[in-house]
């Protein structure tokens, strides 16, 4: 079965606090001795995705 993408537009601030959010729940996995290994495949993600710009009209 085909995996589904999905596209989501953040501004840099949004971009920054997403990948804090992240750092910190991967820290805090990691102190319960949990796996961090999806957290950390998210995190690449987030952090190698492409900066595309857009122009907003608003109606």
């Amino acid at each position: 079965m085909k995996e589904h993408k999905y596209h989501i537009y953040l501004t840099n601030q949004e971009r920054s606090e997403i990948i804090e959010s992240l750092i910190d729940f991967k820290n805090l996995c990691m102190q319960q001795g949990k796996y961090t290994d999806a957290v950390d495949e998210v995190l690449v993600k987030v952090i190698r995705a492409k900066k595309k710009k857009l122009k907003v009209v608003y109606i």
